[in-house]
């Protein structure tokens, strides 16, 4: 069975080349274009991996996305996603001029498996989802 990724990205022009690469590779995707709707996808579409922008309605929707699908508290609607490999996809250091990565004390995003800036570089994407899909 093909895994399905959720792109949660307001660029539509991304999100469809992304999807036709990925499903190219195999996999099943499907789309939402802000993170309220990605939320409501994640609900009814049951992705395996998340790949997520930061900067969509507000500069900050993507973090507030991946802070609902990992919280901890008790009855969360998305309690049952919050181990969800979370791919985060964005801009947003050319924009603040700030830089997130995974290493602690670097601006470091708990919860977060991977974190690639735009323009992506396809092949590197393709390698982080075939990690964390194994």
């Amino acid at each position: 069975m093909a895994k399905k990724i959720l792109i949660v990205d307001d660029d539509r022009d991304l999100v469809e080349t992304l999807s036709q690469v990925l499903k190219v590779r195999g996999y099943e995707t499907a789309a939402a274009y802000r993170g309220a709707d990605g939320l409501r996808a994640l609900l009814t579409e049951h992705p395996d991996l998340v790949v997520l922008d930061v900067m969509m309605e507000t500069d900050t929707a993507g973090f507030e996305v991946a802070d609902q699908i990992r919280s901890p508290r008790p009855g969360s609607r998305y309690a049952a996603f919050r181990n969800i490999p979370l791919v985060i996809l964005t801009a947003i250091g050319q924009v603040t001029n700030s830089r997130f990565s995974l290493d602690p004390g670097d601006n470091f995003l708990p919860g977060v498996e991977a974190f690639l800036t735009k323009p992506v570089d396809v092949d590197e994407l393709l390698a982080v989802i075939a990690r964390l899909l194994p």
